[in-house]
C-alpha cells in the first residue's frame, strides 16, 4: 500500500509535539511493515522512512488547499492529521488528535484517538496512538523521586500532584513549561525533551497524572510505562482504557490518590513495559489504522471498533 500522511506542523520536533511523534512513528511503522509512505508537511521535514513533499504551512491549513497538487501518483490513501475536506477522487481518513471545536458532528471519515474520545464525539472508529519503545529507557531501578511530566495547567492537574506528593512524603520533580513558586519537596527542571525526558521517566518511582479534563490519549502515560514507571492518575478521559490494577491505580480525588500512593511500589516495571510493547507500541498502532485504511477503502466507511471490547484491548 502506498500511504500518505498530511500534517501542518515540520517534523521531527523538538520539545513536546505529541501528535508530531505520532506522525513520526506511524510512518515508521508503515514502513516496518513493507508500505510506502510519502509525508506532505512543511519544508524541513525530514523523515528517514518516508518520501517527504515540502508545503508551505501558510497554505496547507486554508481553505480552498487543493491537495491534489501535491500528491504523487498512485497513492491509495490520505491519512491527514488535521480536519480536511476530501478532494474528489482522493480517499482520505483524519485523525482527531484533540477536541471538536464545535457541536456540529464529525465527517464520517475521522478516527478518534480512544473509546472514550470517540464515544464523546459520536464516533464509531479510533486507534490508540503508540510510540517507538526503542526511544526509550526502561529501568527497574528507581530513583528518589515522583514526576510530574506536561504543561502547568489547571487541566493537566498539576496542583493535585503537587499537594499529593507532598501529603505522602514524596519527593515531586516537576517538569513543565514554566516555574512555580518552589516549596520544600518540589524540583523544578523546566521543560525536557530527548535523553533528559527518557532519563526522568526511567528512574522515577511514579508518574503523577490527575487530569483535570477528558485526556484523548495522553501520550505521556504511555511514555511513562513504557520506561518502567507506574502512573497515578484521575478516572478522567481515556486514562481508565490505558491504566490497569498491573501497572497503575486511579482515583477521583486528592485524598484519594494519596491513599492510593503505596500500593504503586508493588508494582512491576516489567509489567509497565509490556502493556506498552504489547498494545501501545508503534507496530500496534500501525495495525490499527492499516485497519481503518482497508475498511475504508473497501467500503467507503470506516470500521466499527466495539465500544465495550475493543480487539485492541484483548
Amino acid at each position: 500500500m502506498r500511504v500518505a500522511l498530511l500534517h501542518s506542523v515540520r517534523m521531527p520536533v523538538r520539545g513536546y509535539g505529541g501528535t508530531e511523534r505520532v506522525v513520526v512513528w506511524l510512518a515508521r511503522g508503515l514502513a516496518e511493515a513493507g508500505h510506502e509512505v510519502v509525508v506532505l508537511a512543511p519544508s524541513g521535514t525530514r523523515i528517514p522512512e518516508a518520501t517527504v513533499v515540502p508545503l508551505d504551512p501558510r497554505q496547507s491549513r486554508t481553505r480552498g488547499f487543493d491537495l491534489r497538487r501535491h500528491l504523487p501518483k498512485e497513492v491509495d490513501i490520505v491519512h491527514a492529521h488535521f480536519p480536511l475536506e476530501p478532494p474528489p477522487g482522493v480517499p482520505l481518513v483524519w485523525t482527531l488528535h484533540g477536541l471538536g471545536g464545535s457541536d456540529a458532528p464529525l465527517a464520517p471519515n475521522a478516527i478518534a484517538v480512544s473509546r472514550d474520545h470517540a464515544a464523546r464525539h459520536g464516533l464509531t472508529g479510533f486507534v490508540y496512538n503508540g510510540l517507538d519503545p526503542t526511544e526509550y529507557t526502561f529501568s527497574a531501578t528507581k530513583g528518589g523521586y515522583d514526576l510530574f511530566l506536561g504543561r502547568l495547567d489547571a487541566v493537566k492537574g498539576w496542583r493535585w500532584a503537587v499537594d499529593g506528593a507532598h501529603r505522602t512524603g514524596r519527593e515531586l520533580v516537576v517538569a513543565g513549561g514554566w516555574r512555580p513558586t518552589l516549596r520544600p519537596g518540589l524540583r523544578f527542571v523546566g521543560e525536557v525533551s530527548g535523553y533528559r525526558k527518557a532519563e526522568l521517566l526511567a528512574g522515577a518511582r511514579c508518574l503523577w497524572m490527575p487530569a483535570q479534563w477528558d485526556e484523548p490519549f495522553g501520550l505521556t502515560l504511555i511514555e511513562s510505562l513504557a520506561s518502567g514507571t507506574p502512573v497515578l492518575g484521575t478516572r478522567r478521559g481515556a486514562l481508565p482504557e490505558i491504566i490497569t490494577p498491573a501497572v497503575g491505580a486511579l482515583g477521583d480525588t486528592v485524598d484519594e490518590l494519596v491513599s492510593l500512593r503505596p500500593e504503586i511500589e508493588q508494582i512491576d516495571p516489567a509489567a509497565c513495559r509490556d502493556r506498552v510493547e504489547r498494545l501501545f507500541s508503534h507496530r500496534a498502532m500501525t495495525e490499527g489504522y492499516l485497519r481503518m485504511y482497508r475498511g475504508f477503502l473497501a467500503d467507503g466507511i470506516l470500521p466499527t471498533v466495539d465500544p465495550i471490547t475493543p480487539p485492541a484491548l484483548h
